[in-house]
């Protein structure tokens, strides 16, 4: 098994739907929080506000269980896919993107 590289401290994590491919959040995870991930199959992540692990969906019930988990190819950013038992974010929206900056027409430069 390929070993995320947690030598620069905190891993950066992008959380998908496993059904639509949607982005739903981009979380932190530390080597304790990874390792909880592992083994409980729920996410688990560390927040650098409140420097302290969480694991999502403990107080609002809205849990990740996790189908999938890939590091990109210097091992330092991790795509975690998921079955999500709510909205992720917490404003109660199902992704935490969604806030439009832009939008761009198609085939213009």
């Amino acid at each position: 098994m390929i070993k995320p590289d947690f030598s620069k401290g905190l891993l950066t994590t992008v959380v998908v739907d496993q059904a639509t491919n949607d982005v739903l959040m981009v979380a932190w995870m530390n080597q304790t929080s990874y390792q909880k991930t592992l083994a409980t199959g729920q996410t688990w992540f560390w927040s650098r506000s409140r420097q302290e692990l969480w694991h999502k969906g403990a107080t609002s019930g809205n849990t990740q269980q996790v189908v999938e988990m890939v590091l990109d190819c210097d091992q330092d950013t991790l795509l975690v896919k998921v079955i999500p038992a709510g909205p992720a974010c917490h404003t109660g929206h199902r992704s935490c993107f969604f806030n439009q900056v832009k939008k761009f027409s198609k085939g213009v430069n």
